[in-house]
């Protein structure tokens, strides 16, 4: 299957990342390329071009997208966590733009074997890196029922997350749950019929918890913003588009401390956290998709786009 993405809020990010030609520009989550191919056509395909992705068909597939390209682009399967070590290894030290575009791509979503869909029956997976041990199957037959529930509650935001863990449990002690099919069920019958009416397809917040948990999309998420900033040059921009409310948190916060210039405790007389301001947030509230996107691409429904652009250093050492 080609892997196929449609990338949301494409020309409103690429138009705020504002890249200039002969700059470092870094694609943290490559994906489809969709963002990457408009990135290297406004900069009129001059600079460095470096895409990052832990989905190893992303990157054989853009190698092969890409390859007619005599530019400077470099493709690299490895996690945006390890950013700092990726810059390092292409013998760069600062960006000029970064962007994060977090969430699944459409080929995780509509690839059956990918586990990622509670809308069509597969292996119960759900890595994003193959090379990972942990997966969904594990989770949910391995894990406690304590375990079980703060997973679902915490990171799907599941108010359903007992019953569910429960229903898990029991299936478990009959057969392990090996498939996406069977876990849906699950869920189905764990959530009362008068809950399962609303608020969309009842595996939707298990699934979403799940896939987060294995992946540890949100510890590593608040580290890679600040490293991708520490590596920006002044006047650099970061762009990330998250897809729900705890990833969106974490971005709205990373910003507006890295935004601040004091963080000493409101009481405090007399500033001594020697903190800097080094980033200016250019968006105050989030860009969302417009209704016609949504429209066209339903999974562009929940988008939202963060901003923000790296400070100059004064002789002080302090951002302006």
């Amino acid at each position: 299957m080609e892997y196929h993405h449609v990338p949301i809020l494409l020309h409103k990010t690429i138009e705020m990342l504002d890249p200039k030609p002969g700059g470092v520009y870094v694609d943290a989550t490559l994906g489809g390329g969709g963002h990457f191919r408009e990135l290297l056509k406004k900069a009129e395909y001059e600079g460095t071009f470096i895409g990052i992705d832990q989905d190893e068909v992303a990157i054989s597939t853009a190698k092969e997208n890409f390859s007619k390209f005599s530019y400077d682009i470099r493709l690299i399967h490895d996690n945006f966590y390890n950013l700092k070590k990726i810059i390092k290894e292409n013998k760069l030290s600062e960006i000029d733009g970064i962007l994060f575009d977090l969430g699944v791509s459409s080929y995780q979503f509509d690839e059956g074997s990918r586990g990622f869909s509670y809308n069509k029956d597969a292996p119960l997976d759900m890595r994003m890196d193959q090379r990972k041990t942990l997966s969904a199957k594990d989770v949910v037959n391995k894990m406690s029922r304590d375990e079980l529930k703060q997973i679902i509650s915490e990171y799907g935001e599941e108010s359903w997350a007992g019953r569910i863990a429960d229903f898990i449990c029991e299936a478990r002690s009959r057969k392990e749950i090996t498939t996406t099919g069977e876990l849906v069920e699950i869920i189905k019958n764990a959530i009362p019929a008068r809950a399962r009416r609303k608020g969309g397809h009842p595996a939707r917040k298990t699934f979403q918890a799940l896939r987060i948990y294995v992946n540890e999309e949100l510890e590593i998420l608040d580290s890679s913003i600040k490293d991708a900033v520490e590596l920006l040059k002044p006047g650099g921009r970061i762009c990330v588009i998250t897809f729900h409310s705890l990833e969106d948190r974490i971005v709205k916060n990373a910003f507006k401390l890295l935004a601040t210039a004091c963080i000493c405790p409101k009481e405090a007389l007399i500033c001594t956290c020697n903190h800097t301001k080094v980033l200016k947030v250019l968006t105050s509230k989030p860009i969302y998709p417009s209704q016609e996107e949504i429209e066209s691409n339903p999974r562009a429904r929940s988008a939202k786009l963060r901003v923000a652009q790296k400070l100059p250093v004064l002789k002080s050492g302090k951002g302006e």
